[in-house]
């Protein structure tokens, strides 16, 4: 992918990221739909995003044999004249691998530096390899001395259109190629060896805008004059693990940067108007109506809150098609990463899990992850950051996070703090093939849950040997102590004997945990905290006529875990409750609204109060 920032308009609007922004994203279709969610859930002020298909691309580079890691993606920066709309004029072209540690409107500000010849700025290349000499029978490519290197560009596109860029590239990499096997350095080769022939194309930029900190770098003899850095380039295939003298220095900046509160970008810029991002106006709007002197101020504001999402955290492999595959889809924060390793050993197929965490923890996940065998070897596991924001915890908005991802045609929608059988993920989906769901039957197929006290115990390998430990109080029915109403429609009695799946009505207070279609309804956003988010989704499904199956050979286990904050909130506070009350009652307006008459079922569920027992 190529980060391409093109035209900062400047000239009501001082330095200091007081300009507005227009990236131009070169990217495939995970990356569009990873930064497309990104940007926007951020909504960054005086930010525009324009983007372009890799693959409509990649054919007119495709025939360069090229060694470098970044393949077809390294070369595609030949092309953005041609690519890119021709009204625009200039582009600032960057790679991914930059961080920037200056405004960069000054950047912009040299292509006022150029002469009436000049199309192209580039720092000049901070190692000796152009030069051929670092090791024996090392031939690079031609280039102009040391060469060019092409992290950071500054492109005059009107002018390279102009002058025949596009014919000028492709005839000296043909006649390059006739000598040598491929580019090694990807596009960096064949601008250097057209600069090499044009070199009244170039305008040299100051070395800081493009500090290399690639595995010969020679970059200290910049750095060590410079008053003050503008861009480091982590140009070596092995990033911010690159051996060289000052490396901890530069890997501290940019981790220092990465544990800022991303919402610091919100900020408006007050010196320079300009349009608010998408849905922006509307959000302030409502949340200026919201009372503060109300007892549910919290809750109200924890609605209205967009929270930045970054899907697909983590390198992600997408599970090959199959008609009844399953995803388990779960949300957890910072205190729950302990389960995931258990939960990958329980559970072989796909994951669609959402995270909430602050941006330092989100750093620390990445670590976590990194450091564990069982989690960095499983790549069919998706993770979405969703940044922490606001006082309450948004439950059912993480779980919408994680269910609008899965891929698979059906999802198992659980908690992080249950494991679930080992044998549970081949039994769902034969069940979902031999019981004909989709098309020919809508269920939701329930798989009993059961809890133990105990942190360390034998985890059962069938329903027998769960019986067995149900039996000897090693294990209980879900909740059975505190609320044990919302899983009793389960029909724990009746399961003990069942040989088939068995239909059960829906009753009040009913929270069982499902497998359904991925197209099923989505969770109730306006519950926060701790307190019926799932019992309002079970009541949806019953609402749209999902028959609720019990399976009889599934089952799921809760571990034990000190309380949540929101929970020990719901036990103490008459006003949290009541405030979750409020909510109820606004839902059955919304139910009667869309099922009419059908609704009137519910109400006697939905009137009832909350037990502060309840766990």
């Amino acid at each position: 992918m190529l980060l391409l920032l093109g035209p900062l308009r400047l000239p009501l609007c001082p330095p200091e990221r007081k300009n507005p922004l227009h990236l131009h994203l070169v990217t495939d279709a995970v990356a569009r739909n990873i930064l497309e969610t990104l940007f926007h859930t951020w909504m960054v002020p005086a930010v525009r995003v324009s983007f372009y298909h890799a693959d409509e691309l990649k054919p007119q580079v495709s025939w360069i044999p090229n060694k470098h890691y970044s393949g077809l993606y390294g070369l595609m920066k030949l092309v953005l004249p041609s690519a890119l709309p021709a009204e625009l004029a200039r582009v600032i072209v960057l790679d991914t691998d930059v961080t920037f540690a200056s405004d960069i409107s000054a950047l912009w500000a040299l292509f006022a530096h150029f002469s009436d010849t000049q199309a192209i700025g580039l720092v000049e290349n901070q190692s000796d390899w152009y030069l051929g000499n670092l090791w024996k029978n090392h031939r690079p490519w031609p280039a102009l001395g040391r060469g060019f290197n092409t992290g950071v560009i500054l492109l005059r596109l009107d002018r390279l259109r102009q002058a025949g860029w596009e014919q000028m590239w492709r005839l000296t990499a043909r006649r390059e190629l006739l000598t040598l096997p491929a580019t090694s350095l990807a596009d960096q080769d064949i601008f250097n060896a057209v600069i090499k022939e044009h070199p009244g194309l170039v305008r040299r930029l100051p070395c800081v805008w493009n500090v290399q900190l690639s595995d010969h770098t020679l970059a200290e003899r910049c750095y060590s004059e410079a008053s003050d850095l503008k861009v480091i380039h982590w140009n070596s295939p092995k990033k911010l693990r690159v051996k060289n003298k000052h490396v901890e220095f530069f890997r501290n900046f940019y981790l220092t940067f990465l544990g800022y509160d991303g919402n610091l970008l919100r900020r408006e810029l007050f010196v320079c108007p300009s349009q608010p991002p998408p849905g922006a106006e509307q959000l302030q709007q409502a949340l200026a109506q919201l009372d503060e002197e109300d007892p549910c101020f919290e809750f109200r504001q924890q609605q209205l809150t967009v929270h930045r999402v970054h899907v697909t955290f983590l390198p992600h492999e997408p599970p090959p098609p199959r008609p009844h595959d399953v995803t388990l889809v779960a949300q957890l924060s910072m205190d729950r990463l302990q389960m995931l390793e258990a939960l990958c050993r329980h559970w072989p197929g796909p994951m669609s899990l959402a995270l909430y965490l602050t941006d330092a923890e989100a750093q620390q996940f990445l670590h976590f992850v990194e450091a564990s065998p069982v989690l960095a070897a499983r790549q069919d596991v998706a993770y979405h950051v969703v940044y922490r924001e606001g006082p309450l915890y948004p439950v059912n908005q993480l779980r919408n996070v994680a269910l609008a991802q899965a891929l698979t045609p059906y999802v198992f929608l659980s908690d992080i703090d249950f494991l679930p059988a080992y044998s549970l993920y081949n039994y769902l989906r034969a069940s979902i093939e031999q019981l004909g769901l989709g098309s020919q039957r809508k269920a939701a197929l329930v798989v009993p849950a059961f809890e133990t006290l105990r942190y360390r115990f034998s985890f059962p390998h069938s329903k027998v040997e769960l019986l067995a430990l149900l039996d000897a109080g090693a294990l209980y029915t879900f909740r059975y102590h505190e609320w044990p109403r919302g899983h009793a429609p389960t029909d724990y009695a009746r399961w003990r004997e069942a040989q088939a799946p068995y239909r059960v009505q829906w009753a009040a207070d009913y929270e069982p945990y499902v497998v359904v279609p991925r197209d099923c309804p989505r969770y109730d956003p306006r519950f926060v905290g701790f307190g019926w988010n799932k019992v309002a989704h079970i009541v949806e499904l019953d609402a749209q006529e999902y028959e609720l199956l019990v399976l009889p050979e599934a089952f799921t286990i809760h571990l034990p875990h000190a309380p949540s904050l929101d929970i020990s909130r719901f036990r103490s506070s008459p006003t949290y409750r009541d405030c979750l009350q409020a909510l109820k009652d606004e839902f059955h307006q919304d139910l009667s609204r869309h099922h009419g008459a059908a609704a009137l079922k519910y109400l006697p569920a939905l009137q009832q109060p909350q037990s502060p027992a309840r766990g």
